[in-house]
């Protein structure tokens, strides 16, 4: 099995919406699985759970929930959970209400599917992420039957890339790592970045496009208010 070297893979990442309809072979499938399982994990927890969605009617129910067609076309969908219930099985003085056990959960959850994600790039597919699941979460829980303090964090798309987008401009290395302390935005490096971003967008849909129409579009409204209660009702993030 033939993969590209990691550097390679990780800074050529783009996330795709279109795919072939090649089979991911079972071999494959279960190679991305240990990659996610040989993710660093808090305390040894392992505190995620992976559903992989073969069901059609859930599927299609899946994409009604996300919005998004290629959930429903893509050769493999994937749903990362954060996974506490066999903790509290097998340990039932378990504290699982604290705030600090979902970040644990939900830091090991992304470092879990992230392993994912790499490993498939590296073997030449291609993939992304479904973060809308969490647009209705309690049906998402209930269509996939997830127990007491195990939520659906995120969900992925995987296959054969039908498409070769461009890569995205990420935030220069200057307004994102700091030597010792933190420091203000550097305006004249975030108008470079800004008139990046834009160029690409121009060329990508015909539209240009700052990056703080990404932060008006997600951060300026009430950001999925429904998570919290749903959370609680879990059994998680009571404190």
């Amino acid at each position: 099995m033939n993969s590209k070297p990691t550097l390679d893979t990780i800074l050529s990442h783009r996330s795709i919406r279109k795919f072939t309809q090649e089979p991911i072979s079972e071999e494959i499938f279960q190679t991305l699985i240990n990659a996610g399982k040989a993710a660093s994990t808090s305390n040894h927890l392992q505190c995620v759970s992976v559903i992989r969605i073969t069901d059609k009617s859930i599927c299609e129910a899946l994409r009604e929930i996300s919005g998004m067609q290629y959930v429903a076309d893509c050769p493999e969908f994937l749903v990362f959970c954060i996974d506490f219930n066999k903790h509290k099985q097998l340990v039932p003085e378990s504290q699982l209400d604290w705030a600090e056990v979902s970040l644990i959960g939900a830091v090991d959850t992304g470092m879990f599917a992230q392993n994912v994600l790499l490993a498939a790039e590296s073997l030449g597919l291609g993939g992304v992420y479904i973060g809308a699941l969490r647009n209705n979460i309690e049906r998402v829980s209930k269509l996939l039957n997830l127990p007491e303090y195990c939520v659906p964090l995120v969900g992925m798309c995987l296959g054969y890339p039908a498409q070769e987008p461009g890569l995205k401009p990420r935030l220069p290395t200057s307004l994102v790592c700091y030597t010792n302390q933190y420091q203000p935005l550097n305006e004249q490096e975030f108008a470079k970045y800004n008139a990046n971003l834009t160029a690409y967008y121009e060329a990508r849909t015909g539209q240009p496009q700052q990056w703080q129409a990404a932060i008006d579009k997600t951060l300026n409204k009430a950001v999925r208010p429904h998570i919290l209660p749903f959370f609680n009702q879990k059994g998680l993030l009571k404190k």
